[in-house]
């Protein structure tokens, strides 16, 4: 993989557009999509800008593994799927757990109180 295209997937996974990045880098956003494109040079200073502003050790953006990746850089608000698209953010999740434990608990009590009532039939 292509280094712009390393910067891509980690924009993506990041859930930046290409203009808050270029934002963040004080660039154009059709500069920002050149070094995107591999249509110029990136100077090792850029790398290093790009780096910082995408959180990712330098290493990470010229040595890209895509599964290494969503391994390390889960982020502790978002999860994501393989092709960068955000699933979930992580208080959704803590949400749905609670409803999902509370609809346990609650057809748990249902088999217990049916239970009992299976028991009362058979006593009589």
């Amino acid at each position: 993989m292509k280094i712009g295209e390393k910067i891509k997937k980690f924009r993506e996974y990041r859930g930046f557009k290409q203009e808050v990045l270029a934002e963040k880098l004080q660039m154009t956003q059709a500069g920002y999509s050149r070094l995107e494109r591999r249509e110029v040079d990136i100077p090792f200073s850029r790398l290093e800008q790009l780096s910082k502003v995408l959180d990712v050790p330098m290493r990470d953006l010229v040595s890209f593994d895509e599964q290494s990746m969503i391994t390390n850089y889960i982020t502790s608000s978002q999860l994501f799927t393989t092709n960068g698209s955000i699933i979930a953010d992580k208080e959704v999740l803590v949400k749905l757990e609670k409803q999902y434990e509370s609809r346990i608990e609650a057809q748990e009590k249902e088999i217990e109180r049916l239970h009992e009532l299976v028991k009362q039939i058979l006593m009589k």
